[in-house]
């Protein structure tokens, strides 16, 4: 179900992190308030943001929007960050993921082929790297999966956390880079 919640935009009150929490919280939240939080299940919420010299880029207006951003990414590292907020019957659990992501010096050719397909469209920074953006891409540490908009591992560990593992088992909650697992 597609949440209804409004995304915050990053600002300079806060860090990225922040607002990302702030998103993903909104969308899960607002989901369970309209739907209710299914018996022995969750309502998942979750925001990406791509950020390049401590500042976010969001989605792209346009195409042109979409160049710019390809271009400023080029031939750099940045940082991709995922929150999720999983709510339950019984409260809510909130983590942020972060992965670094390099991506290729690229010729003009490269880049408009890229846009030219469309698929940045509702795609932080631009790019999607599970889809032809990954041709963008020379190399990613941390988690493939955040830097697509899932960081699965730590949502394993939440499900473990909060008792909803479909495999039964439960641990520890698996800390975010905010240092906080609730």
């Amino acid at each position: 179900m597609a949440s209804e919640f409004g995304e915050r935009v990053p600002d300079s009150t806060l860090r990225p992190q922040e607002t990302l929490l702030i998103n993903a919280q909104g969308k899960a939240r607002e989901v369970a308030a309209r739907s209710g939080v299914p018996d022995g299940g969750a309502v998942l919420g979750a925001d990406t943001g791509v950020i390049l010299d401590h500042r976010v880029l969001g989605k792209p207006n346009d195409a042109m929007e979409a160049a710019r951003m390809i271009d400023a990414l080029a031939g750099r590292e940045h940082e991709v960050q995922t929150a999720i907020c999983l709510v339950t019957a019984h409260g809510e659990l909130a983590e942020c993921d972060a992965a670094r992501v390099w991506v290729r010096r690229l010729p003009e050719a490269a880049r408009d082929w890229y846009v030219g397909l469309g698929e940045w469209r509702e795609r932080a920074g631009g790019y999607a790297i599970q889809g032809s953006g990954s041709a963008l891409i020379e190399r990613i540490e941390g988690d493939y999966t955040t830097v697509v908009g899932l960081p699965v591992g730590r949502l394993v560990g939440m499900l473990a956390v909060t008792g909803l593992a479909p495999w039964g088992w439960t641990g520890e909650p698996h800390l975010g880079a905010n240092g906080a697992g609730a």
